[in-house]
C-alpha cells in the first residue's frame, strides 16, 4: 500500500488507514532518513490508538510505554545502540514477544532481531512538507 501525506494536517487520516490496513498486527518498523518523520507518524498512529499523553522520541532512552484504551505500547529508537548487545541488555524479547504494540524506529540497527511477521513502513521525503508512505506486511 502507498500514501502520500500531503503536510501534517494529513497525518490523522493516514495513521487511521496504516492501523486499517495493519489489521490485527501489533509490530511496526519505521524505515526512512533523519528527518523524514518517522517519530511525527508514531505521533500520530499513537494518537489514532488512543493515546493521549506526549509522545516523544526515545533516542536517548531507546525505549517509551504508553497506554491507551487498555493497551500498551512501546516506542523504540535503535538510532543511537552501538550493537546488538545493546538490545539484549534492555531485555528486548520482553517488548517484541509480548503481545504488546511495538513501534520500531532504525530497524535496521538491530536487523538479526525482528520478529518473523511485521508491518514495514517506508517514509521518502518528497519536499518539505510531502511525504510518501510504502506500508507492506512482511
Amino acid at each position: 500500500m502507498k500514501l502520500t501525506v500531503n503536510g501534517i494536517e494529513a497525518l490523522d487520516e493516514a495513521a487511521e488507514k496504516i492501523l486499517n490496513y495493519a489489521e490485527d498486527e501489533s509490530f511496526f518498523i519505521f524505515e526512512g532518513d533523519m528527518g523524514a518523520g518517522k517519530t511525527t507518524l508514531v505521533k500520530a498512529l499513537a494518537k489514532a490508538m488512543g493515546v493521549e499523553e506526549v509522545v516523544s522520541s526515545p533516542t536517548f532512552s531507546i525505549v517509551n510505554e504508553y497506554h491507551a484504551n487498555g493497551h500498551i505500547i512501546y516506542h523504540f529508537d535503535f538510532y543511537r545502540i552501538k550493537n546488538l548487545q545493546e538490545a539484549y541488555d534492555i531485555g528486548y524479547e520482553e517488548y517484541f514477544y509480548s503481545g504488546n504494540t511495538c513501534f520500531i524506529e532504525w530497524p535496521e540497527k538491530i536487523d538479526g532481531l525482528l520478529p518473523e511477521h511485521y508491518l514495514k513502513i517506508r517514509i521518502e521525503t518528497l519536499n518539505e512538507n510531502d511525504r510518501l508512505l510504502s506500508i507492506s506486511k512482511i
